[in-house]
């Protein structure tokens, strides 16, 4: 009798189970919901190594609604001639840079046959190591900093790097405005501010005067009337949102007409916010910007508003994020590596990935030996002041 109420028991347990979905076509999702590829049979796993919390949470939930969206569209890959599920396996880095290496043996103790991730270059340098070290691959998607890749072979990434970024900002300024004049601003001993200043500086064409604040700096007033007395034909400061929120409402209640430049970390709608009723002329350099590829716009928008879940994880209302839109290219890359290796195995698609090219909504993607992404273009968009909005300005190439 006992025995019978055992196999009455475990089939109860198996029902159970199946109604909430388990099986190996779904995986946990630290952003909130739950992630499943649908079908039965193989399964291959893409480890997701993001904040979903912490301070950089908001952007790795972002960063995941890309990759996400994209294994709801292709929850399938052919890999050597058989058809897998794509699992989505997460890991939780906590914008913690002390707690990015636990994420990742998390992700190794998975056995996922590469990485995604992350949002920040800190975590992804404090992760990498580990990656490393058991031979898994991982492609960074938005971290900029040349460290995460340098001296380790197995991180890859498919944004561009700082250094184009600061050129690309350099001859939309030539382009754009004609400017022989530039007037660049950063906060004193901060490598990200400092090192795009040098990089703009390099590729100017013309005369820049640069300038430094220290920490926690309140009052820019000093900083944008020395750029209207030395003449600047444009600003450039890539600082964080904290200053350039700052520095934006400053210009607006100066009415300043010299034209501001800031990298990627002005893409933000909190400085959209600050220029907004006024007559700043904002332009920043990005990832993507809605209107680059109009079927992946009207998908990923139809798509958050029958999720509320993924609409909530994007802030609450459908505007697509450039690191989104780099998320989703990230897992085509990673489907493209998978169907080269023609095996699951970590390391056949490892030695697949230096050799990728792909062309995905954020432009054309390939490596170059170091693994770092061979990049031509980056989206400038600008603040449309009127109606509190990004619009896209042009496509941006290096010369």
């Amino acid at each position: 009798m006992k025995k019978f109420f055992a196999m009455l028991l475990t089939l109860a347990m198996a029902l159970s189970l199946a109604a909430c979905g388990g099986g190996s076509g779904s995986g946990s999702d630290s952003s909130g919901g739950s992630q499943t590829s649908g079908g039965s049979g193989k399964v291959v796993k893409i480890g997701v190594f993001e904040p979903a919390t912490g301070d950089s949470g908001a952007g790795g939930k972002q960063e995941m609604l890309g990759m996400q969206y994209a294994n709801k569209e292709t929850p399938t890959v052919e890999i050597g001639g058989e058809t897998y599920n794509v699992e989505l396996v997460y890991a939780d880095n906590a914008s913690d840079a002390a707690k990015a290496p636990t994420a990742a043996s998390q992700l190794v103790s998975q056995d996922v046959s590469l990485v995604l991730g992350t949002y920040g270059s800190g975590c992804a340098i404090a992760g990498g190591p580990v990656f490393g070290e058991a031979g898994l691959a991982a492609i960074g998607v938005t971290c900029t900093n040349p460290g995460v890749t340098a001296g380790n072979d197995y991180y890859f990434r498919i944004c561009f790097l700082d250094p184009f970024q600061g050129t690309v900002l350099a001859n939309f300024a030539t382009e754009k405005f004609s400017a022989k004049k530039a007037y660049l601003l950063g906060e004193l001993g901060n490598d990200y501010d400092q090192g795009l200043l040098n990089y703009f500086e390099q590729a100017f064409d013309g005369e820049c005067v640069k300038a430094s604040f220290p920490t926690n700096t309140s009052d820019f007033s000093t900083y944008l009337n020395q750029a209207v007395a030395e003449g600047a034909d444009v600003i450039f400061c890539p600082v964080s949102i904290a200053y350039s929120t700052q520095i934006v409402k400053l210009a607006a209640s100066m009415g300043l007409e010299t034209p501001i430049l800031g990298s990627d970390t002005l893409d933000s709608n909190m400085v959209l916010e600050a220029a907004k009723g006024s007559k700043v002329q904002l332009f920043v350099s990005t990832f993507y910007q809605e209107g680059g590829a109009p079927d992946f716009d009207n998908g990923i928008k139809a798509w958050l508003a029958e999720d509320s879940t993924a609409m909530t994880n994007n802030g609450g209302n459908d505007t697509i994020a450039a690191v989104t839109a780099m998320g989703y290219d990230a897992y085509y890359v990673a489907l493209e590596a998978l169907k080269a290796a023609g095996s699951p195995d970590k390391a056949a698609v490892k030695a697949a990935l230096p050799s990728l090219s792909y062309t995905g909504v954020s432009g054309a993607i390939a490596f170059d030996e170091v693994g770092d992404a061979i990049r031509d273009t980056a989206y400038i968009k600008t603040a449309d002041n009127a109606a509190g909005a990004w619009t896209l300005e042009t496509v941006q190439t290096a010369k």
